[in-house]
């Protein structure tokens, strides 16, 4: 087994509960942290046999387009879909970060961890 991980993916994109979030948009941050079966790839050296990072990239990069309220509901998208495309994954952690909130302070982030055991 093999704990794989992807730090500190950076989006624009536009969600929020506040009409404004949807319209202008801000930035995000993911980090990924899959748990999977990885013991075939450790002896053929064949990117088909493990979680192939770019797939994964491009999953969370595709549902980080869609326009939510809630960060909940896009880390829950983002596990499906890693899950739907890696049969192998037995552990998935997304957390979703809206970095800078528009909450009438100076705040750095606001974050949403969902972790989901297969």
């Amino acid at each position: 087994m093999a704990i794989i991980e992807i730090e500190n993916m950076e989006f624009y994109s536009y969600h929020g509960c506040f009409k404004e979030e949807q319209v202008v948009g801000n930035h995000f941050q993911v980090n990924i942290l899959v748990e999977a079966h990885t013991e075939a790839a450790q002896q053929t050296d064949n990117l088909n046999d493990t979680i192939n990072y770019q797939i994964i990239y491009n999953l969370v990069a595709a549902e980080m387009q869609q326009k939510s309220k809630l960060l909940e509901h896009v880390a829950h998208r983002i596990i499906g879909a890693i899950t739907a495309n890696f049969p192998q994954v037995i552990r998935v952690r997304v957390k979703v970060s809206k970095i800078n909130p528009p909450m009438g302070g100076k705040i750095d982030r606001v974050s949403v961890t969902l972790e989901q055991c297969y």
